[in-house]
């Protein structure tokens, strides 16, 4: 057999005639990469006030950092600490001097109420000032952050906890950027504090190993400024971290309350109703202003004008109580009215501050006020004079 050039053809002919391979097999355990899909796709527009109000005061969601809640709760009795000094030491003492002197006296079996009754006194005067205090900066720095909300919401059963989302879960704990940053945060928090632990402790770390031969009141107290001073720089560190975390916490919240743009037209329709109803009713309301203007205008004895702005249609005989407002209206509908009145033949007298005042004061069916007579007065004296003219001039 005549061997064949191996050229293009041939190898496309090779190439059509392999095997197939094996399909591609799913594999036994497979991700969706839809649990990673974005929750809050297509939330672009800002929250609004409404969508604030509602998470804080029906969800209890507020923008809040716990570092600084722990740094305050930190800071606040460290500084008790430093002050209650003497008043704690004095206790201990006291505690101390009272178990050692009656050691031989008291039997446990037979006087174990007054030894428990003593331990809780002395354990109240050391614990309690610390407790209430702890307590105390601990809701001031709450309060100072979000003020004061209280909601039993939180609280509520919600099915989805017990069987959580894995995409969002994973997409909140993983792969956020609140994770990320809780992560560095972490880590710098991590090093800073044993940076400030390292350099106080060199700084004393000649008394430190002179202890060993120092009496135990040096020892006691030598220590004691250690660890405070320990407390209170960690807590100022800490409180100084906890201002861009609370930035960062406060960006995130909104974030979290971004809306749709359905959503930001749902909320708008139910705050000031739905457009197309509103727009139908004001045409509506036209309408029936239409309707009153032509049929009331007619017994009009004069228009006051703004002469654009605003027009006040008034009704004057002897057996009224005084002048009466028959219609009036702004802008669109104040021509209309000035149009109508001039069709009606109807006198139209300009009057600028008059109008506005009779515009706004009085409502439609009410008198004239009295302070306004004189010049409503002149008006209507002036018109009829004009009428008198035309009617002698037969016009």
């Amino acid at each position: 057999m005549a061997e064949r050039p191996c050229t293009l053809a041939l190898w496309a002919e090779l190439y059509a005639a392999r095997p197939p391979y094996p399909a591609a097999r799913p594999l036994p355990c497979r991700i969706d990469l839809q649990w990673f899909a974005a929750e809050d796709e297509g939330r672009t527009e800002e929250p609004t006030e409404t969508k604030i109000r509602k998470a804080r005061e029906e969800e209890g969601r507020v923008a809040k950092s716990q570092d600084l809640v722990g740094a305050i709760g930190l800071l606040i009795p460290a500084l008790a600490i430093l002050f209650l000094a003497p008043y704690l030491l004095r206790n201990c003492v006291e505690m101390v001097r009272f178990y050692f002197l009656r050691a031989a006296e008291l039997d446990p079996g037979r006087d174990g109420g007054i030894v428990f009754g003593v331990f809780l006194s002395y354990f109240a005067r050391l614990a309690l000032p610390l407790l209430g205090i702890a307590l105390a900066a601990s809701l001031f720095s709450n309060i100072i952050q979000v003020g004061f909300v209280f909601t039993t919401k939180p609280l509520g059963f919600k099915f989805e906890r017990v069987i959580p989302n894995l995409g969002a879960y994973f997409r909140k704990t993983l792969f956020s950027a609140n994770s990320l940053f809780n992560f560095f945060k972490s880590i710098f928090k991590m090093a800073a504090v044993g940076g400030v632990a390292f350099f106080l402790i060199r700084s004393d770390i000649e008394k430190l190993a002179n202890l060993q031969t120092a009496e135990l009141y040096l020892s006691v107290t030598t220590v004691a400024s250690l660890a405070v001073r320990l407390l209170i720089f960690t807590a100022l560190l800490l409180l100084l971290l906890s201002i861009p975390d609370y930035m960062f916490q406060r960006a995130q919240f909104r974030e979290s309350l971004k809306m749709s743009r359905q959503e930001v037209i749902e909320e708008r329709k139910q705050d000031e109703g739905d457009p197309r109803i509103k727009q139908r009713l004001r045409r509506r309301m036209q309408e029936l202003l239409a309707v009153k203007i032509r049929e009331e205008l007619p017994k009009a004895d004069v228009v006051i004008t703004n002469p654009t702005h605003f027009a006040v249609a008034l009704q004057y005989n002897r057996s009224l109580e005084g002048p009466r407002v028959l219609v009036k209206g702004e802008d669109e509908l104040a021509l209309r009215i000035r149009r109508l009145a001039i069709e009606l033949e109807v006198p139209v007298v300009e009057n600028k501050p008059l109008a506005r005042a009779l515009y706004t004061e009085v409502e439609i069916g009410d008198y004239v006020p009295v302070k306004y007579w004189a010049v409503v007065a002149e008006i209507l004296k002036r018109v009829k004079t004009i009428d008198e003219y035309r009617r002698l001039a037969g016009l």
